[in-house]
Formats: C-alpha cells, structure tokens, sequence
C-alpha cells in the first residue's frame, strides 16, 4: 500500500492509493473499528505512524473497505510524511564505500588516486585503503544524523556557503512503527512499518576533515536530508528489497542506475544491532547507506545551483527537488 500526507483546510489527511487513484482514509466508515482491532495507536485519518502500525493484516483490510470511494485530489499538496523521531544512517554496500572513496580521492586527492590507480592497474586488485573499516566486516555500522532537518518532495534543498561539493545520496529509509529493545534480526524486521526513498545531502569537502576529527559528520550531514512524500508499506518492499528499481537522474537525463542487491546486512539486522541494549521507539528512521552508484563522488554527476534532482525507486516513489543558493 502507498501512503501519502496531505495539507488540506482541515488540518493533515492521510490518503492512501486504490487502483492508481488516491483516496482519504478519513473517508473509511470503519476506520477506528480497524485502527483497534490491530492494535495501532492513534488518529488513522491524520496520523502516518498510525496507519504504519496496522500491520499486514490491517493494510489487507483497510485495502478492502477502499474500492466506491470517492477519489482525493490528485495533484494535492503533498507534505513531509512524519517527522522522523531520530535518524540513523547506515552504511550497507561495500561496493558504494568503494567506489566513492575513489572519487573522493579523484576530486580531492588527485595524487592519492594515482597511487590507488597505479596499484589497481598493475594488480588487478582493490586498493586496500579504499575498503570499509575492518568493523564494516563484523557489524553493522551507522551515524545519527538530525532527524528534524526533513524536506520531502518538491521542496528546494538549500545549498550551504561552506561548501562547494554538495552531494546527493539515494538510500533507501526503513521506517520502525514498533518498540524494540534487544531484538532478533527477525523481530526487526516485523517491527518495519514502511519504506520512503532517502536523499542524505552531503557537503563533501566538509567531510574529510570532520571524520578525521573522529566525532563523526557533522556540517557535511546534518544541515538537510529529505524523504519521498509516498511511504510503501513494508509487505510490498521487503519480498522484493534486494531488487528494486533505483535510478538518479539530473535535469531530466538519467545519470545512474543503481541496485539495490548487494546489501552487506539485512534491514532487519541493521535494525537489531541498533536495539541492543537500547530501546527503540515508533517513528525512528533508519537508512540503508547509499545504493551503489547512488551519489555524484560516485558516477561522477555533481550537482551545480538550479539543477532539479529526481531519485526514484520505482517500488516506492520519486523525490525530487531544486537545488537553490541561500535559505529555502
């Protein structure tokens, strides 16, 4: 099921898509029948996390009770699906780690990547220093990154005055609609409520020295990131999740396609190293890392101020936005 949060006189709707029209849950007669019967917690017609946590069964059901609504506005003003109660980014594909370290080194260490070049070329193997962190190989790793810095679909991405290497990064998000602590790789996963399409926005020259400083990213990642306006309900995306639809495209021109197979760790997994020892709460957003191919230090597509970036999953959704100069 695809979900959708629209601004509309009477405060947020909640709309869900039937037979490629869009339709308001506010509109389902039995809607706080279903909303207790599987347990969710909240307002339905308002309230995403909510629909999020009705759970297979639910969605089925809630999905029954659709077809002879009336149709909402299609081209309704879309808003940012939830606020994210935290935001942890994960670094899932080794191929990603790979090859935009390569890049890295292109634009910012020209004679480092000579040397990585000459080494490659001559032993047909990967330069060791452009691989993942000895840890990558035994867990799985993340940064928390500012989970109150959303934008979603449509909106402009504001270019910072201290960089001059603004990045894009398709990732795909995990949204969590349980609690969890201590969890197995297969609670996780039952605790995912849905899926959006990812942008962490990165400041590349900014990067380097702050991951250098070992606190981690911190101007280079926490001033934006943004979301798909459209969540996909989770049954639709994990029996399909290491084969999904993923492309960037620049002004139109697509300019990488990017796999989603490949993943060092399972959502689910990712999910429960996070909840060791640590409870995890409703709404928590987590990323995959980037697709492979998924960022400009990548497959070698900067962004530049005005151009208009599209990141698609076609079994999610699209998110596109203006890169602008100044405050958004």
């Amino acid at each position: 099921m695809k979900l959708r949060r629209v601004n509309t006189p009477d405060g947020p709707r909640i709309e869900a898509l039937d037979n490629d029209r869009w339709v308001r849950l506010s509109d389902v007669k039995r809607l706080d029948e279903l909303t207790r019967s599987h347990g969710a917690q909240g307002h339905a017609a308002s309230d995403m996390l909510t629909v999020l946590q009705l759970g297979p069964e639910g969605w089925q059901a809630l999905a029954a009770e659709m077809p002879g609504l009336e149709p909402a506005n299609a081209e309704a003003d879309v808003m940012l699906p939830l606020v994210p109660a935290s935001f942890r980014d994960f670094m899932l594909y080794e191929s990603h780690v790979i090859n935009a370290t390569r890049g890295y080194l292109k634009r910012f260490m020209p004679s480092a990547h000579r040397v990585a070049t000459t080494f490659e070329k001559a032993t047909g193997k990967t330069f060791p220093k452009l691989r993942p962190h000895q840890l990558w190989y035994e867990q799985p790793i993340y940064y928390f990154g500012n989970h109150l810095n959303f934008l979603t679909d449509g909106d402009e991405i504001a270019w910072p005055a201290y960089t001059d290497a603004l990045d894009y990064e398709l990732e795909l998000g995990a949204i969590l609609a349980h609690p969890l602590i201590d969890a197995s790789e297969e609670q996780a996963t039952k605790a995912i409520g849905g899926f959006v399409v990812l942008n962490d926005v990165s400041a590349r020259d900014t990067q380097k020295d702050e991951m250098a400083s070992g606190f981690g990213p911190q101007k280079s990642k926490h001033f934006i990131n943004a979301m798909s306006a459209i969540v996909t309900t989770a049954n639709e995306v994990l029996p399909v999740i290491d084969a999904l639809d993923a492309s960037v495209s620049i002004n139109g021109e697509t300019v990488a396609t990017c796999p989603s197979a490949g993943m060092q760790y399972s959502m689910g997994a990712t999910i429960a190293q996070a909840s060791k020892g640590e409870a995890l709460h409703p709404g928590e957003l987590f990323g995959s890392g980037t697709l492979p191919g998924g960022s400009g230090m990548e497959n070698g597509h900067w962004l530049n101020p005005g151009d208009r970036l599209s990141l698609k999953i076609g079994e999610i959704g699209t998110l596109t936005n203006t890169i602008s100069r100044g405050h958004a």
